[in-house]
């Protein structure tokens, strides 16, 4: 498994610490390895197109979401890779100075 910077991990957990992205980003991950069309997680989520694609390429960025062009429809995934890689992070070092 990959292992991510202090920074990077930062940077993905600011990006999800925003309610609109992590509510996209449970739409996501309720959608498994399927994905979701752009235009399913608008009605979903109840925001403008320009708003979801601003929070769409926000979690692109930090590699937790890939964007798909199928004919005319956008299919959005988690990266559940890198969410894994996320929370491992976030767990790796429990309780290295006593035991759990």
């Amino acid at each position: 498994m990959k292992r991510l910077t202090l920074e990077q991990a930062a940077k993905q957990l600011a990006e999800l610490g925003h309610t609109t992205r992590l509510g996209l980003y449970r739409q996501l991950v309720k959608a498994g390895t399927t994905g979701m069309p752009v235009a399913d997680l608008q009605q979903a989520l109840g925001v403008p197109g320009s708003t979801l694609s601003h929070h769409i390429s926000r979690l692109v960025q930090v590699g937790l979401v890939r964007q798909v062009r199928e004919g005319r429809v956008l299919r959005c995934f988690a990266q559940f890779e890198q969410l894994n890689t996320l929370l491992g992070f976030l767990q790796e070092e429990c309780c290295v100075h006593q035991t759990c």
